[in-house]
């Protein structure tokens, strides 16, 4: 395989980073008839949208009607081969934690308040890596006293009562605020959990509280000048990733075995991917979005953990039918516990399609970790197939008009009378939107179309498909970026290179830790699966787990529990 230098696209050269006064300029000049143009003229070029107009009619398909995953053939049902379910992660599992909560050794009580007590001390490092937005500690120690007094009496309610984890801010927490990385959205504390928060919660896990994001989860780069936001455990001065940044920063610091976060544009697997722990987006309406946020055609929530056991368990109890959203409904019966025992399935005549063309686009150090994971795959009983997909290069110029679009949508009497209490990077992007016309969506759409058949058809004859979870691995970062937020198209380019295909197809997606590079920042492999398969990419993600090819390095910074 041929490698290049990560680019944009053939032939463009993308603006230079801007943060802190240049960035505040740009923002004023955004509110100008000339300055909005002239940023929409900008992104036009730097992402690629532009191209878009130029492909074919064949590639086009209708203006969709449903947002249904359209599946190749029906979940694989492949023999078991029966492996033990093993994890190499240096962090605290559920498995460890509820073993030391069996035999007395510790108690759920203990462990929350050591939790709250790290998650302050990660706040205060300089700089920060404190993932926290807002503490449950009151409602969170009480049901830990709850979950300690159950497991005295032999009464646990599974695997994860007593097991510490966090929420993305977006989604709602009884009693917290939710309001998705702004200062101008309101901040009354929320009267229910939402749904998958609920699940969890009846399943006895501690919600500690909530995990910080980037401002309305519209950057996946880790900054956001309304927050303070983490930085990278594995190296200060680069990035976390996002918009899920703080989910993703207190799984890989060990805080907690599991957080939930919510992916748009590759929102949980960036993060994932840039802080070395493994995150899923499931297949669109697997997971209720009822107290959630996101809105649109694109956004799903799902878990991060430090396993892929942790990662089933979460994705087990948040699954289901929801009365309170409709998207659930179109998700077939499967049986109970299928996620997990998928663990031990092993990988033996699973059929991996490998797009050349994409694996071209990753960064050196990122393709010679993925094909290496593939490679041990394949050793272990997987077949490696080549993949043609054309419209698959365009998915992050897609996605794009699709995402920005409707969050723009969704915002509107929040753009027309609190756009000067939005960080400048936000209103530089919402400037920069208005230039989309309906005709332009509606095209951009019907392209969305052509490539949910083309994924439709490969799946026909492939069972997973490989992809970089990133271009490259986290960007640098310096203090006045993290301080006002920062504009960079080349880092936004390689943070969604590869995301977006998943979202606009609706197909499940996992980032598995598959390595680092020469500086210890972590390397993420993607899979992809038909609609309604996750178990065949749990069986593949716990194959790599197992076989210690896919797993969690212990970065610089980590919370001690």
């Amino acid at each position: 395989m041929a490698l290049r230098e990560p680019m944009l696209y053939d032939g463009l050269v993308p603006s230079p980073r801007l943060s802190g006064t240049p960035l505040r300029s740009l923002a004023r000049l955004s509110k100008t008839r000339v300055g909005s143009r002239a940023l929409q003229r900008m992104l036009r070029g730097d992402l690629g949208v532009d191209r878009l107009a130029e492909l074919p009619e064949a590639l086009r398909g209708d203006v969709p009607l449903d947002t249904r995953p359209h599946p190749g053939r029906a979940p694989r049902d492949l023999p078991s081969e029966g492996l033990p379910i093993t994890s190499h992660g240096w962090a605290e599992s559920s498995a460890s934690l509820t073993a030391a909560y069996r035999n007395g050794q510790r108690s759920p009580y203990e462990v929350a308040r050591k939790v709250l007590d790290e998650a302050r001390r990660l706040a205060r490092l300089s700089p920060s890596v404190g993932p926290v937005c807002d503490f449950s500690e009151e409602s969170a120690l009480a049901d830990a006293q709850a979950s300690a007094a159950r497991w005295r009496l032999g009464r646990a309610l599974g695997p994860l009562d007593g097991v510490p984890m966090l929420v993305k801010e977006q989604t709602a927490v009884k009693g917290l605020p939710r309001r998705s990385g702004t200062t101008f959205l309101d901040g009354a504390p929320q009267e229910n959990d939402a749904t998958a928060v609920a699940r969890m919660r009846a399943a006895g896990a501690i919600v500690i509280g909530t995990t910080v994001m980037t401002e309305l989860g519209m950057t996946p780069n880790g900054s956001n000048a309304k927050r303070v936001m983490p930085r990278n455990p594995h190296d200060t001065n680069h990035i976390a990733g996002g918009s899920s940044t703080g989910s993703g920063v207190a799984v890989a610091t060990g805080l907690v075995p599991f957080a939930i976060g919510a992916d748009g544009g590759g929102s949980i697997r960036i993060p994932s991917a840039m802080n070395g722990v493994f995150g899923i987006k499931p297949t669109w309406g697997r997971v209720s979005r009822s107290g959630d946020v996101s809105t649109g055609t694109v956004a799903h929530l799902g878990p991060i953990a430090g396993c892929t056991l942790d990662l089933a368990h979460m994705l087990e109890l948040m699954s289901g039918h929801d009365a309170n959203d409709p998207q659930t409904f179109a998700a077939p019966p499967r049986e109970r516990g299928s996620f997990i025992s998928a663990i031990g399935r092993g990988v033996r005549g699973l059929v991996i399609g490998v797009p050349e063309s994409e694996w071209a686009d990753a960064s050196e150090p990122v393709a010679r970790a993925g094909k290496a994971a593939l490679s041990a795959l394949e050793k272990a009983g997987a077949k490696l197939v080549p993949v043609r997909l054309e419209l698959a290069s365009y998915a992050m110029s897609i996605g794009v008009v699709i995402i920005a679009a409707e969050a723009r949508a969704s915002v509107r009497e929040d753009w027309r009378t609190k756009r000067d209490e939005m960080g400048d990077d936000l209103q530089v992007t919402f400037s920069a939107i208005d230039g989309f016309e309906a005709s332009e969506y509606l095209d951009v759409c019907r392209l969305r179309t052509g490539l949910r058949h083309e994924l439709s058809s490969a799946f026909r004859t492939i069972d997973l498909l490989a992809l970089p979870s990133t271009v490259s691995p986290a960007a640098r970062v310096t203090d006045t970026d993290m301080r006002t937020g920062f504009l960079d198209t080349k880092v936004l380019d390689g943070l969604c290179r590869f995301a977006f295909l998943g979202n606009l197809s609706g197909l499940p997606a996992l980032s598995a830790p598959v390595g680092c590079d020469a500086n210890g920042l972590p390397l993420g492999l993607q899979l992809v699966g038909d609609a309604w398969d996750e178990a065949t990419v749990f069986a593949a993600a716990g194959h790599l787990e197992r076989l210690g090819v896919a797993l969690p390095r212990r970065p610089r910074v980590t919370a001690d529990l």
